[in-house]
């Protein structure tokens, strides 16, 4: 292995452990839709805009 190989582990080694982080630290905030721009609002339906259902089964 040379130096470019290296440096493209240590690359993407770094973007994965970083999203890591992200996930993490959002959820420690009680984000329940880690990406969604109503995380802390809409309680894991996402408001409609992402496909995730509400705890009884329909949209919101």
């Amino acid at each position: 292995m040379n130096m470019v190989d290296y440096i493209a582990i240590a690359a993407i080694a770094l973007i994965v452990g970083l999203a890591v982080f992200y996930i993490v630290r959002a959820k420690m905030r009680g984000e329940k839709c880690v990406g969604c721009p109503y995380a802390k609002q809409c309680g894991g339906g996402c408001n409609g805009n992402c496909g995730h259902k509400e705890t009884n089964g329909t949209k919101q």
